[in-house]
């Protein structure tokens, strides 16, 4: 399944600003689908067990498809950019025209690529405000919740709240699945890649804190020479501020910061068989990605080796990835030589960086997206 840009809610040339000088981009760039079929990772003796074997019978998770922006019309590439999106997101519409120039300027695919139980593999009544009108309430008369409940939060931060496992467990999976498609275009399996093509990630928000986590681990060493662009996130788990409307409510955070920063160290150190083991390369990866002062040497040391492949922005106003967060993680100079820490000229947020509801001039965010996404095209070329 395929169709041209021009067919999708993008109809006109995107405007992209490279210095002073300004050009339209007309290069055609197509969008593909392509299925792809989840092997869900076997669950130790956790508790929910029940829960999360449950969740593993979520059809549109299991099953699904991913678009790949693809410049230009034939012909097989040797590399592929893979974009990972934020936590509670269900709609591919904001990465369009980040994807577009991505293609178009560095010559490569990109593939847009769901996180587990996200976007289009989560059931629909997920995001339908009818069928979340009921938990919307229920959630509202609970005495911590302050205001940031809405019917976009409503499943997710149920979810979380009822297991917090479930963040991880999403994360291990989606990472199993990058892991298998990345192998499978290595192998040359891939219709659109020739062998052994090269990936690199372009991770926004919790994307990057998983892409993050793919670069420490190297499952199957597949990413040794991956390269990363980090926008609005690369923040230590402890110190992200998820509480928004569109991501999850007061309860959920809660829970969430609790599970992880106080009761997940005790799991994963459990010696029992079967249950998790700290020896394991991605519980290591994790579990030095939640708190500062675990594990502060490995993780830095880490970062400061891979830093010739790391790269970034942060926003100055960003309450849900500050960028205090990225110096607790990556230490401070390493953060410095690595992200970039900038301002926009209007009123935005970490979730709609570059608002389009026309209250700003429409300039002004045109240019800032182009700053972001210029940095990232000359990393990633």
């Amino acid at each position: 399944m395929s169709h041209t840009l021009c067919e999708t809610k993008q109809k006109m040339p995107l405007q992209l600003q490279c210095g002073t000088k300004k050009t339209a981009v007309t290069r055609p760039c197509r969008i593909e689908q392509f299925a792809f079929e989840s092997s869900s990772p076997e669950i130790p003796g956790l508790s929910g067990k029940a829960s999360l074997n449950e969740d593993r019978q979520i059809s549109e998770n299991q099953n699904f498809t991913y678009p790949v922006f693809i410049p230009g019309d034939t012909g097989k590439f040797k590399s592929a950019i893979i974009m990972l999106h934020g936590l509670n997101e269900r709609s591919w519409t904001k990465y369009y025209p980040w994807a577009e120039y991505l293609a178009i300027t560095t010559g490569r695919p990109i593939i847009l690529f769901p996180i587990a139980y996200h976007m289009n593999r989560g059931p629909a009544e997920w995001s339908n405000p009818r069928v979340m009108a009921e938990l919307v309430t229920k959630r509202k008369s609970l005495p911590e919740n302050r205001g940031a409940m809405s019917f976009a939060n409503a499943a997710l931060s149920q979810r979380l709240t009822d297991l917090p496992d479930r963040f991880f467990w999403s994360g291990l999976q989606t990472v199993s699945d990058i892991t298998g498609l990345v192998k499978k275009i290595r192998d040359g399996a891939h219709p659109l890649f020739h062998k052994n093509a090269d990936i690199d990630l372009f991770g926004y928000s919790i994307g990057a804190f998983l892409a993050e986590i793919i670069l420490m681990a190297n499952p199957g060493k597949l990413f040794t020479d991956t390269r990363l662009f980090i926008f609005c996130g690369g923040s230590i788990f402890s110190q992200m501020f998820g509480v928004s409307k569109l991501i999850m409510d007061t309860p959920a955070y809660n829970r969430l910061l609790q599970f992880y920063c106080s009761e997940w160290p005790t799991i994963y150190g459990k010696s029992k068989p079967g249950n998790l083991s700290s020896d394991d390369p991605l519980i290591k990866a994790f579990s030095a990605m939640i708190r500062p002062d675990h594990f502060k040497t490995e993780r830095e040391s880490f970062f400061a080796g891979a830093k010739n492949r790391i790269s970034g922005i942060a926003l100055q106003k960003d309450q849900v990835m500050p960028y205090s967060g990225i110096k607790a993680c990556m230490g401070d100079k390493t953060t410095n030589e690595c992200i970039e820490l900038i301002d926009f000229p209007f009123d935005y947020t970490h979730e709609i960086p570059f608002p389009d509801h026309g209250k700003i001039d429409k300039k002004l965010t045109r240019e800032a997206m182009n700053k972001v996404l210029v940095k990232s095209a000359a990393f990633l070329s």
